[in-house]
């Protein structure tokens, strides 16, 4: 992680001791943290959305017909960073990247039409500035025991036998047993007695455009006695997220910033809700940014080196979409 803002995540640490709800955001670089407090969130104009937290009541909607443009980079620019990445693969600096992209959209909804429109997990909406609509669990806590959840692999779900051919895929295999490897080396960081308990789930993502099945695990352990009601000291420890990063972090992370052409900025960062008692976390991807008055859908996927050119850069498209049925 590059130079933080270490005296958020004091924070984190001082209000998860005195069990003070809070929410906070870590950028992918980890350089940016926000932490507020229920009060707060609702003064900066942060809109909330998880499983079992929300500070906002739904609203109905008014528009039914969704029409969304995408407007993807060209196989040429991809093929640019794809490369790259490709080039590092092979001489072993890294055994899988995670390459993602910004795509510019037009779509008739605002931010905040989108924010109360989709259905996803967990939701926000923060300011006029972003929203995202994420499917994947970061790391959840509950009586000291922690679990990740990492999501790695997908595909269409329109697909003949698409289920079995996800499970099947080399490739998608490989990339999910080193995305669950890490987690589980990531976690024994922090926990003890860290185990997987359930390997290669299946979950369907119903969306407008295209259905997909996404495949995860669940890896769990007992917090280590010095990150007890640490929310904070946890979060610097496990930054950023194997899952959309890839292995080894440090150099993978070199790689990430040679082949993207863009600033990834709170995409693929994390956020999480503290009640008090537990914490639940989300990575934050299905994300789409507002920038000099457009909108921009940041999309990727991991590659390995059995990586297929048409086949990751149809992944990156795959993944725009606003999941509103």
């Amino acid at each position: 992680m590059l130079k933080s803002d270490y005296s958020n995540f004091d924070r984190m640490d001082e209000l998860s001791q005195q069990k003070v709800p809070f929410f906070f955001m870590v950028d992918f670089l980890g350089t940016k943290v926000e932490v507020y407090t229920e009060s707060e969130l609702i003064d900066k104009n942060i809109f909330v959305d998880f499983q079992n937290y929300k500070n906002v009541k739904p609203q109905d909607a008014l528009i039914t017909d969704v029409q969304m443009k995408s407007y993807p980079i060209s196989k040429t620019d991809y093929r640019e960073g794809f490369d790259k990445v490709q080039h590092n693969l092979k001489l072993g600096n890294s055994y899988l990247t995670n390459y993602t992209c910004k795509t510019e959209i037009e779509i008739n909804l605002s931010l905040k039409e989108i924010f109360f429109l989709s259905k996803a997990k967990y939701k926000v909406l923060y300011q006029d500035q972003f929203v995202f609509f994420s499917p994947e669990t970061f790391v959840e806590i509950v009586n000291n025991e922690i679990f990740t959840h990492p999501m790695k692999g997908t595909i269409d779900a329109s697909k003949e036998n698409a289920v079995e051919v996800l499970k099947n895929d080399i490739k998608e295999k490989a990339e999910h047993y080193t995305v669950v490897d890490l987690l589980r080396n990531d976690l024994s960081m922090v926990a003890d007695e860290v185990k997987v308990n359930e390997f290669q789930r299946i979950d369907f993502i119903k969306t407008k455009q295209k259905n997909l099945y996404a495949m995860s695990s669940e890896i769990s352990g007992k917090l280590k006695p010095q990150f007890r009601s640490k929310v904070g000291s946890i979060m610097r420890t496990l930054l950023p997220a194997g899952s959309i990063l890839g292995a080894p972090k440090p150099k993978t992370l070199e790689i990430v910033l040679e082949a993207e052409t863009y600033q990834r900025g709170f995409y693929t960062g994390v956020c999480g809700w503290y009640d008090g008692e537990k914490l639940d976390s989300c990575v934050m991807i299905r994300f789409i940014e507002k920038e000099n008055r457009k909108l921009y859908f940041k999309s990727g996927g991991g590659i390995t080196h059995l990586s297929n050119f048409a086949d990751e850069y149809q992944e990156m498209k795959n993944k725009i979409y606003v999941p509103i049925h």
